[in-house]
């Protein structure tokens, strides 16, 4: 089974749109095939088809298949269809409950978009299957009565604050990848580099995309600085000759340390996505 999700940029593309599915795993670091929200009931079971060609050739380390809720007509039909394919991830849309989450035997990034879904993150992200937890704005401000997401400095309100926060400790308590939340205005490039500059300052390993121009700006972000990654590849060149705590341009090194360097190292890997 998956334990981790590739990132940071990941990118939502139409189930129902196959000539889309190599370039956009081309452009990202994983995609997610959606059967949901993207296709229309009428297009649903022609999506899962070509959602389950496209599963016998793509990387299936770097693809995500985003099924329908639990209670709708159609989530049945995509588990079954996804069965031959228990290597990959499925994510699960208004996630709300560790019980559904478990209630699927493939790895689960676990779509948490109304309110009890992200007062339940702690739980869900426990899910003996759960890999990822994803937060939704655009549902959760819905589902909240709410109608604004921004607050007037273009920053979130407090309330999405909260549960981008909630989900973030949810993740990192459990091992989890956190992922944040999608941006819909596609031409706002300036509040996309500002939302995932500061999901990824916060903890974030990993955000959503909904288009291919928005790959770029999250990855960007989400890069460590060139200071960084040198620190990095020194502190770690210098623990090769110690066993325990040392010091390192005076600032004490430990395992929590090294920990984080090596993470700084791993995101600046380039990216293997053949496609």
């Amino acid at each position: 089974m998956a334990t981790d999700v590739r990132g940071p940029a990941l990118l939502f593309c139409p189930g129902n749109r196959p000539e889309r599915f190599d370039k956009a795993l081309a452009a990202a670091d994983s995609v997610i095939l959606d059967l949901e929200d993207a296709v229309g009931p009428e297009a649903k079971n022609l999506a899962r088809e070509h959602v389950v060609e496209a599963l016998g050739r793509l990387d299936r380390e770097a693809v995500l298949v985003r099924i329908n809720a639990v209670g709708t007509p159609w989530h049945a039909d995509d588990l079954a269809a996804l069965a031959p394919f228990r290597d990959v991830a499925v994510m699960l849309p208004m996630a709300s409950s560790p019980a559904a989450v478990e209630s699927i035997t493939h790895p689960v990034v676990a779509l948490c978009e109304t309110a009890r879904g992200i007062l339940q993150a702690p739980a869900i992200a426990a899910s003996r299957n759960c890999v990822g937890i994803m937060w939704g704005s655009e549902d959760l401000v819905a589902n909240l009565g709410g109608s604004r997401r921004r607050a007037a400095d273009g920053g979130y309100r407090p309330e999405v604050v909260q549960a981008r926060t909630q989900v973030l400790y949810a993740a990192r308590a459990n091992g989890v990848t956190p992922i944040d939340t999608v941006l819909v205005d596609i031409a706002d490039l300036d509040t996309l580099a500002a939302d995932s500059a500061a999901a990824a300052a916060s903890g974030y390993a990993a955000k959503a995309c909904i288009h291919p121009t928005q790959v770029a700006v999250v990855r960007t972000a989400f890069r460590p600085s060139d200071d960084e990654i040198s620190w990095a590849k020194a502190v770690l060149a210098a623990a090769e000759a110690h066993t325990a705590v040392f010091t390192f341009e005076g600032r004490m090194v430990d395992a929590p340390v090294l920990a984080h360097a090596r993470r700084v190292l791993r995101q600046v890997e380039p990216p293997t996505n053949t496609a």
